[in-house]
């Protein structure tokens, strides 16, 4: 404190000023801007789908700007004329009046080709800006300390915001040609032609789902849905590991990473452990069953098996978060770091009603449903990547004598179905024919039941209930409870099926 007493007294000894740093900003670009928009209207037209008045640091800059946009979008022509009539006569620019400081704005513009360029450095500018204010605030709220906002969540919150101007930072949006949409429709066949399995999408790893959707589609929103015990969770994790599995990485122009084949998964278990859902995958790969791995009850080979997994297993990009009861808030942040510092591919969640939504919402849980789907489908959006988001049935679905699920089953909200693009089922006929065994062997009936559970022992059905890019119907498929795993019918590691 004594240090910067006597420093202050000293500068004052030397008369030197103290510095005030202002906010990144270049008035002469919005003056040669604005001047070029009153002169020739269509200059507007080539910087309004990304420059807003906000993003002009003088304010009347900002409000020129906006009663230009305003006229010309009513069909009328923009001048120093129309537009004087709408601002404060008795304002002053220096010397000069607002209707003076018009005609020199107009007198002095540019010509309308530099007009982008102007919009551009414009914007930038503001990009500046509003960094410097998300530091500011971070700065601030970390002195200030507010009981409501621990430095997990502020954190959490720096992340969202500085990802937004991140995606939001650019001048590259808007309509493209359908040449260019042509183009990009060609690279993504072209692409499928290359992958293995000729797939457009992300392949899960069973072959008989995948030529039924084509593999998982990019910002696609997939629900995966069934009651408990059907193997909706064993389901989410064998294709979860079968894309990580088998990840291959291509390097781009750019030195960054892009999946040729596979991809890099984070799996969010709300639900089970990290360490249950390790279990799982270990069982299914090694074939050593997950009940007797928890006991201990394995042999001296089992465990070489599970050690050479555990092995084989540590280069999967597999990251799970086991965090209970997450918001879709801290869901987005955590995906969005995932996928700055190790790259994403695929997202799956375990599952929605274990989620939660907003403060201002969770009183009504329709509307906290509502929020959690439209937030998942948002985030596969600006990630650009599928997400496989699991979902309990409603109860009703017991009371039916045909167990089958609907759509109409989708648990506590419609909006599960509407942000979906693709509608999942699981269904395992066995689950429920097993349940009507008769009790003795003698009775009639039990022949019956016997032919009946020999039929559909083994097997599961998925239903593919809805899908905007293709197909809906069945997909059989088998299912080793021990294991937990499910695959193609015609895999020859199911000796069971083999004739």
């Amino acid at each position: 404190m004594n240090d910067a007493v006597r420093k202050l007294s000293q500068a004052g000894h030397d008369n030197t000023e103290l510095h005030h740093r202002e906010a990144p900003n270049n008035v002469e670009a919005e003056q040669a801007l604005l001047g070029a928009i009153l002169v020739n209207n269509d200059a507007y037209y080539r910087v309004s789908d990304f420059l807003k008045p906000i993003h002009f640091h003088e304010p009347l800059h900002r409000k020129i700007y906006e009663l230009a946009g305003d006229t010309i979008r009513m069909g009328k022509i923009a001048t120093t004329i129309t537009l004087k009539t709408h601002l404060p006569t008795d304002g002053r620019v220096g010397d000069l009046t607002i209707p003076q400081y018009l005609a020199r704005l107009a007198a002095e513009a540019v010509t309308i080709i530099n007009a982008e360029d102007y919009g551009r450095a414009i914007y930038d500018l503001a990009l500046r800006r509003s960094l410097i204010n998300i530091g500011e605030d971070m700065v601030n709220i970390a002195y200030d300390a507010p009981l409501d906002m621990p430095p997990q969540t502020q954190i959490e919150d720096a992340e969202r915001r500085l990802f937004e101007l991140a995606e939001t930072g650019r001048y590259d949006g808007g309509f493209q040609s359908f040449n260019d949409a042509v183009a990009q429709a060609i690279d993504m066949a072209g692409q499928a032609f290359e992958r293995d399995g000729s797939l457009s999408g992300i392949s899960t790893g069973i072959h008989s789902l995948d030529a039924r959707m084509g593999g998982l589609q990019r910002s696609d929103l997939i629900v995966l849905a069934g009651r408990p015990g059907m193997g909706k969770t064993s389901l989410a994790t064998n294709i979860a590991y079968n894309i990580a599995a088998s990840y291959e990485p291509e390097v781009q122009a750019d030195g960054s990473f892009k999946a040729r084949n596979g991809g890099v998964v984070g799996f969010y278990s709300l639900e089970m452990s990290s360490e249950q859902l390790a279990t799982r995958i270990i069982s299914e790969q090694t074939e050593v069953s997950s009940s007797k791995i928890r006991r201990g009850d394995i042999s001296e080979a089992d465990f070489e098996k599970l050690v050479a997994c555990s092995q084989m297993m540590q280069k999967v990009p597999l990251y799970i978060d086991q965090t209970g009861g997450i918001s879709i808030a801290q869901l987005s942040a955590r995906a969005r770091r995932l996928k700055r510092q190790r790259g994403l591919d695929c997202l799956v969640v375990d599952y929605i009603q274990l989620m939660t939504g907003s403060g201002k919402s969770s009183d009504n849980r329709v509307q906290e449903i509502t929020q959690i789907t439209t937030g998942l489908k948002a985030l596969g959006k600006e990630l650009n990547v599928p997400i496989i988001a699991l979902s309990q049935l409603s109860r009703q679905v017991e009371s039916r004598e045909d167990k089958r699920p609907q759509l109409s089953d989708l648990r506590e909200s419609g909006s599960i179905e509407q942000d979906a693009d693709v509608v999942l089922f699981v269904f395992r006929e066995e689950y429920y024919v097993k349940n009507l065994e008769p009790r003795d062997e003698f009775d009639p009936k039990y022949e019956e039941w016997k032919m009946k559970f020999e039929a559909v022992k083994g097997t599961a059905d998925v239903i593919i209930a809805k899908q905007r890019h293709g197909p809906t119907g069945t997909v059989k498929l088998a299912f080793q409870s021990e294991y937990t795993r499910f695959t193609d019918l015609a895999d020859p590691s199911f000796t069971q099926y083999e004739h």
